[in-house]
């Protein structure tokens, strides 16, 4: 069960690498991740031109280990978000699940090596709180996460494999609650970096999600948040599946 987004999306640099160009540029072999910008191909979501009550164009509202109703996913006004007065935030769980993963994703960006950046607010949660970026999706039970949640204070990363999670990395860490915090992942092979507001906590490796894939949200159980300014820059950009 899916809920697809209304047809309004933010005006995105180098739109056409989401929408089927397939761009393959070079990197030196063996090369890590690095702190410096990629030199590649970047697209963007600010969420300022998509109503309010509504979802970008082509992104999907879907949910991992479903039990229940699917979390409800869409644009809302907040005066407090770092663009132009609007987020996309999960504003209701609709289920009372603790093992069920809310997923807002689209694959009209594949990607494989590259960065996912996005500044994330974390409302309420009883089960769980806050949330992070899923990469390499191949469908909505197989992909990377990277997380913070301050309940548990810490920034991991996961692969999920048919709907199984398994963690690859922890940091523990507090954030000030209920504000706006950065958080990126930047990965070139297997290689796979996290930052929080601009510092690199977790280093690991991975080769379980070697094609490219799709990009999205994350929350778990019952946690409420806000996400906005996301950032997606690829070293190689491929056409949708």
């Amino acid at each position: 069960m899916s809920a697809k987004g209304c047809p309004h999306m933010k005006r995105m640099t180098s739109v056409v690498a989401c929408f089927g160009l397939v761009l393959c540029l070079g990197r030196a072999a063996g090369a890590a991740p690095t702190e410096q910008p990629w030199n590649g191909e970047q697209v963007a979501w600010t969420f300022d031109d998509v109503p309010v009550g509504g979802l970008p164009y082509g992104w999907e509202v879907e949910a991992t280990r479903q039990a229940g109703s699917l979390a409800t996913w869409e644009v809302v006004a907040d005066e407090t978000a770092p663009s132009d007065g609007r987020a996309l935030a999960l504003t209701s769980p609709n289920h009372t699940s603790r093992g069920t993963f809310n997923v807002c994703w689209t694959n009209g960006v594949s990607i494989l090596d590259g960065e996912v950046e996005v500044r994330f607010k974390a409302h309420t949660g009883k089960i769980d709180q806050g949330g992070g970026v899923i990469w390499r999706a191949q469908d909505r039970h197989n992909y990377y996460i990277a997380r913070y949640n301050p309940l548990e204070d810490n920034l991991r990363i996961y692969y999920v494999l048919d709907g199984d999670r398994t963690m690859l990395a922890n940091a523990d860490i507090s954030l000030a609650a209920g504000e706006w915090h950065v958080l990126k992942v930047v990965q070139r092979r297997a290689d796979i970096h996290a930052y929080l507001n601009g510092e690199k906590l977790l280093e690991t490796t991975d080769e379980r999600f070697t094609a490219p894939g799709g990009i999205g949200l994350w929350t778990k159980a019952d946690a409420v948040t806000s996400f906005d300014d996301l950032v997606v820059r690829m070293s190689r950009v491929v056409a949708p599946r």
